[in-house]
């Protein structure tokens, strides 16, 4: 964890994802950032999240990590070395009223334990990651999976994106965007999040 850098996280990168939250679909990749405090670790343990600003909805990401300085020439998976599967934290009343107002996404997407996330593996190949979900699964129940060839904009495309608008270096995640099924959490919730049929963390949430 005390190596990542930057934390950049694409929104409405899975079409019945806009369309459950009725968003207009993007014609370029939607970008948005999150603090460096927001990143918490998927060990087991009780996640404490804000209780007192209305709903904090879910929303499953697979999360690349960089491992070299982008460079046009460079191919996806000689750029990522690593993956996880992450939950991308929303504050939905406190977004909303955001959007309403027309100011940035922070204070619903950044707050402190906003970014939770399993241990990293290997990164298996563009390729293989095609032939693999990845979900989360609350209660034992599943409530979202999602395969990255659902994505509107390709791996490829975020990387070029991102590190020709932003810069993207080694160290820096990348949260890819979330299928639909997004919701609200509960206090004491149990979160499983997987891969495949790997659970590669899980924790409890704390609402009280």
């Amino acid at each position: 964890m005390n190596t990542i850098r930057n934390i950049y996280c694409v929104g409405r990168n899975y079409v019945e994802h806009v369309k459950e939250l009725q968003n207009k679909i993007p014609d370029k990749p939607v970008i948005f950032s999150k603090t460096t405090h927001s990143l918490v670790k998927a060990d087991g343990a009780l996640i404490e999240l804000p209780n007192n600003k209305g709903e904090v909805h879910y929303e499953v990401e697979l999360v690349v990590k960089m491992s070299d300085d982008y460079a046009p020439e460079k191919a996806v998976d000689q750029l990522i070395d690593e993956m996880a599967i992450g939950l991308d934290l929303t504050l939905r009343d406190v977004q909303q009223e955001l959007k309403e107002q027309g100011y940035p996404w922070l204070l619903s997407k950044g707050f402190r334990n906003s970014a939770i996330i399993s241990e990293f593996i290997d990164f298996p190949g563009l390729d293989e990651c095609k032939k693999q979900n990845f979900s989360l699964r609350i209660n034992d129940e599943i409530v979202q999976e999602g395969n990255i060839t659902q994505m509107m904009f390709d791996m490829e495309s975020l990387l070029r994106f991102i590190g020709d608008n932003l810069g993207l270096g080694k160290g820096d995640i990348i949260f890819t965007g979330t299928p639909s099924g997004v919701g609200p959490l509960n206090n004491r919730d149990h979160l499983s999040l997987r891969w495949s049929q790997q659970e590669l963390g899980s924790c409890t949430i704390g609402l009280e």
